[in-house]
């Protein structure tokens, strides 16, 4: 699955985990997608949409 919202355009972010000991390696954060079926001008399709987006209801699914 596409860790990409197709309505906000959140992705995937890099950075470093960093340890007690100050040593640094590449790590991922990853937005929690899910695969739904959303109407788009009134017509179901299947996204990748954040929860985020979900919950605040800024897509309608279709059933």
């Amino acid at each position: 699955m596409r860790k990409f919202c197709e309505v906000c355009g959140k992705g995937v972010v890099y950075g470093n985990n960093v340890s007690h000991s100050n040593r640094k390696t590449r790590r991922t954060w990853a937005p929690n997608t899910q695969k739904v079926k959303v109407l788009v001008n009134g017509v179901p399709r299947s996204m990748t949409v954040c929860t985020r987006c979900l919950r605040s209801n800024k897509v309608e699914r279709a059933l």
